[in-house]
Order: C-alpha cells, then sequence, then structure tokens
C-alpha cells in the first residue's frame, strides 16, 4: 500500500497592488513598499486613515489615535453636513477608473457632487517661506537634504527668503538617491515634520532647521522675527519717534539701509544734515545699497560693529556731541553713538527713550515662522478619475463650474493651462500625504459641482452614491473650524451669483 504523503505547507500567496506604477506583490501581513498599502489575511487593505496595520506582530491599531487635539483633523462638518475629503481615499491608477468616491448630498437646495481622489504627483514640489532677515543664499543658491540636491533658492520678498524645492527634475531626472531623497524631503515637509536643509555651496553654507508653522533655525539659533521693512521704510514709520532725542539714525538693513537726516522723512520733519558719511552705494536721497555683504549679522548684513558702514563725518557739517543711534529693521541691535572732539563715533550708553524706540520697532516686527506650501499639477491621468473627457474639467474649473479643495483646505489654481493648484500644508488635515517609491508625493485632491454640471463635463454619473450611503464611520471625523474653508460654500461658483438652479 502506497503511503500517502502530506503537502508541504506553502506560504501564503501574496497579493498584488495596482494603487500605482510600483505594482508591488505583498506577502501576507506585509505592506508595499509605500508603506500604505498591506495584505491582510489574503486582502488588500489601506493602512490609513481606517487602520494602521504594524508589520510586527501583524497587530491592527487605530490611525493616529492621538489626533484628539488638533482644530481639524479629516472631515468637514458643517451641521448635519459632511464633505468627504480624499484623504486616505485611494489612487485611480491605472487610470481608467472612475475615482474611488463620487458622492452627492444635497446644498441649500442644490445637489451637489464631490469627486474624491489621491493623485500621484510626479509633477510636484513644495514652496517654502522662510520668514528671516539673515542671508541664507543668494538667488539660485543650491538646497541640499542628506547630501542631495532638492531644490534651489528663489527671491526675497520683504523679510522672507524663498525656497523651491522639489520638481520632476529632482524626483526622476536625477540619480535615484537624488529622487528617494527629494521624495522623503517633500513628504516630511507636507506632512509638517522639520527638516533640516543646507543652502549654499562649500565655503558659504547655511544650515536652515524647516518646519512649517514652527521658526526656522538658522546655523542653530532659532530665529525670533521678521523685519518690520527695509531700512528706508522703518525711518518712514518711526521718524517722529526720534525727534529732539538724537540727531541722525541709520537704519542697517542688507537690502536698503536708510538715514534720517537724508531721507525724505528727515526733511519733511526739518531733520538738520550732520556730515554723516554712508559706505554703499547710494540709490535715492537717504537710501543706500550694498552697505555691507549679505550674511546673518546686523539687518542682515555679515557686520557685528555698525560703525564699520560709517566713512568719515564732513568736518564742515558735523560737530563734537552729535548724537547718533543706529539701529537694524528687527530692533533686536541698536547702538548710541556721540562725536568726539576728532569728530569719531564713540559708544554711550542708549537713553532709555532711544531703546524704547528700538523696543517699538521690535514690537512691529511679526514673528518668525515658516510657511510650507505644496504645488502640483492635476494632469490627465488624475481628470480621468473625474470625467471621460479630462479637458472639460479644466475648462469647468476655469470657469468656476468646478471648486477643487485638497484635503478640503483652500487651494489656488494658477491661471494658464491645465490645473496646476498650491494649497498651504497647515489648512490640511494632518497626515495628508503619502508617497509611492517611483517616487512621487500622493496628495488628497477634490472636485466639487454641481450634478447637472457634472453630467456635461462626461463625469462617471454611474459611479455616484448618496453620502450618506457612503462607509464613514470608520474615518476620521473632526468638527471644521467656523472660520475654515468650507468647499460646499455656493460663494465658490459663478453659478450662485445668478441663481442656484
Amino acid at each position: 500500500m502506497n503511503e500517502i504523503i502530506p503537502p508541504k505547507d506553502t506560504a501564503p500567496e501574496k497579493i498584488r497592488c495596482d494603487a500605482c506604477p510600483v505594482m508591488c506583490y505583498i506577502a501576507e501581513g506585509r505592506a508595499g513598499a509605500c508603506d500604505r498599502y498591506a495584505n491582510h489575511q489574503g486582502n488588500l487593505v489601506r493602512l490609513d486613515p481606517l487602520t494602521v496595520l504594524q508589520n510586527s506582530g501583524h497587530k491592527l491599531v487605530p490611525f493616529l489615535a492621538d489626533t484628539a487635539h488638533d482644530d481639524w483633523d479629516g472631515d468637514i462638518i458643517k451641521g448635519a453636513r459632511t464633505f468627504v475629503t480624499a484623504v486616505g481615499a485611494g489612487t485611480t491608477y491605472p487610470d481608467y477608473k472612475p475615482a474611488p468616491f463620487i458622492v452627492s448630498q444635497e446644498v441649500d437646495g442644490v445637489d451637489m457632487i464631490t469627486v474624491v481622489t489621491e493623485g500621484i504627483f510626479s509633477y510636484c514640489g513644495v514652496k517654502v517661506k522662510i520668514d528671516t532677515d539673515r542671508h541664507i543664499g543668494h538667488e539660485c543658491d543650491p538646497v541640499y537634504a542628506a547630501g542631495e540636491h532638492v531644490g534651489h533658492v528663489t527671491t526675497s520678498e520683504y523679510g522672507s527668503k524663498m525656497l523651491s524645492l522639489g520638481g520632476v527634475e529632482h524626483l526622476t531626472g536625477g540619480s535615484k538617491s537624488e529622487g528617494r531623497v527629494t521624495c522623503d524631503t517633500l513628504l516630511r515637509l507636507c506632512n509638517r515634520e522639520a527638516v533640516e536643509l543646507v543652502i549654499g555651496k562649500d565655503g558659504h553654507q547655511t544650515t536652515v532647521i524647516v518646519q512649517a508653522g514652527k521658526a526656522p533655525i538658522i546655523n542653530g539659533a532659532p530665529e525670533k522675527l521678521m523685519r518690520v521693512g527695509c531700512g528706508s521704510a522703518t525711518i518712514g514709520m518711526f521718524a517722529k519717534q526720534w525727534l529732539g532725542h538724537t540727531d541722525d539714525v541709520v537704519v542697517v538693513d542688507d537690502h536698503i539701509t536708510g538715514v534720517l537726516s537724508e531721507h525724505e522723512a528727515g526733511k519733511q520733519l526739518n531733520v538738520a544734515p550732520t556730515g554723516i558719511k554712508l559706505l554703499g552705494r547710494r540709490s535715492t536721497p537717504g537710501r543706500y545699497f550694498q552697505v555691507a555683504k549679505p550674511g546673518t549679522g546686523w539687518g542682515g548684513t555679515d557686520i557685528d560693529d555698525p560703525l564699520r558702514i560709517i566713512g568719515p563725518f564732513n568736518a564742515k557739517v558735523a560737530r563734537p556731541g552729535l548724537r547718533l543711534f543706529m539701529v537694524s529693521t528687527t530692533g533686536e541691535q541698536s547702538a548710541y553713538y556721540e562725536l568726539d572732539d576728532d569728530l569719531t563715533p564713540q559708544l554711550r550708553s542708549t537713553p532709555a527713550v532711544l531703546q524704547k524706540s528700538a523696543d517699538l520697532i521690535a514690537e512691529n516686527c511679526e514673528p518668525s515662522v515658516c510657511s510650507v506650501l505644496f504645488m502640483g499639477g492635476a494632469g490627465g491621468s488624475l481628470r480621468a478619475g473625474v470625467t471621460e473627457n479630462p479637458v472639460r474639467l479644466t475648462k469647468s474649473v476655469k470657469d468656476a463650474l468646478t471648486h477643487v479643495s485638497s484635503g478640503g483646505a483652500k487651494s489656488y489654481i494658477w491661471p494658464g493651462g491645465g490645473i496646476t493648484f498650491m494649497v498651504d500644508v497647515l489648512d490640511m488635515p494632518t497626515g495628508s500625504f503619502g508617497y509611492v517609491p517611483t517616487p512621487a508625493l500622493v496628495a488628497p485632491i477634490e472636485f466639487t459641482l454641481r450634478r447637472h454640471d457634472y453630467q456635461a463635463l462626461g463625469g462617471h454619473m454611474s459611479e455616484i452614491r448618496p453620502v450618506e450611503d457612503t462607509a464613514l464611520q470608520d474615518l476620521r471625523r473632526l468638527t471644521l473650524n467656523p472660520d475654515q474653508h468650507d468647499p460646499l460654500e455656493a460663494a465658490h461658483f459663478r453659478w450662485s451669483r445668478r441663481s442656484k438652479s
């Protein structure tokens, strides 16, 4: 009699995830390369926001259970009205599929449709605004993260330095390491995490720690204030504060240094000439460029001693005992001098009234903070999840018939072709962004419009479900701050100005 040999134990079959072009084969209890989808008992499950499946021990735990203190972290609720965001909704890859959620609800008598999907953005980046008077880099200087080139400095915008990070050339146009680090940098910034960046080339590098909503840390020192204005503007704003208490004032600034006695504000207030000579390129009266090199010292210059920008006083005009007050554009640095018999400035204790004026300048400076704005282009594949004729969606957005939001947050739509949008990550739910290792970011996007407008642009009408029939009970649900953006508000749409029909 032949012996029956039992079959060997076979490992459970891997399942294939088609949420992005990587097309991972995922074993039981493991997550895919993006950490967003996993194999749980042979089923492909989304790890957020419904649940988080920990790889170690395959334990299911609630997603972001500690977010109760957020002002807003998910659905938008207005009374009994629910707005379904795209955070955690899933993608439409490989693009022929309708969006994961197409929901309808009546809003003030209007049948509204919201199409919800997560976009895979290879063409994306972040714009970072750093409020600081310090010099952190020249325009076009490279920006590095973990040793990889991830972006560049753009412009200075009145007390703020702007960075452009990411973009398809860094994500896919360089080495694998550059793409991976760029994607990780964007993901962390968009999810409100701190990122250390190095700006500039060897010999003039600045280290900046950037985190949305937090003060930048520049070369290890937290920044406190952004300047009240350039040196000339500061003269104009505070000229009256100095009358009768000093003979001249110099407001030190990397861009436009101001001199009270020469400035039009001083002229109109009858401030007499002092014979002061300022080193730098004179612009209009009382306004000087290039008094020093950019740096992290007074007014964003490279100086710690403000007298370095002062030349010999004109002996025909100046006199011993002449009083000179020097202050930075944030009021954080100031010094008071009197001319000796040789017309050389000598440091003296700052009179209380002048110190008060420096404090007033500082009081009028806003706190320094970092702003992070995600920017992406919604391409044809993403739009195909909304309509079978993607260009009609673009036209509908430009005609203000379709409103675009991102995680429920207000977005800015750039003019011109396509749907290029920008959104402040602080307005979005926490954990709104994911990634796929192609590499690309995954970001939420919602399109809201009237039912008959959706039908007119060729929408996936058969996929519409009433919002009350959508399985929402396991999603994160937090109350919308009344001051926040409401994507269902009629004011967003052109038709609301005429009729709600």
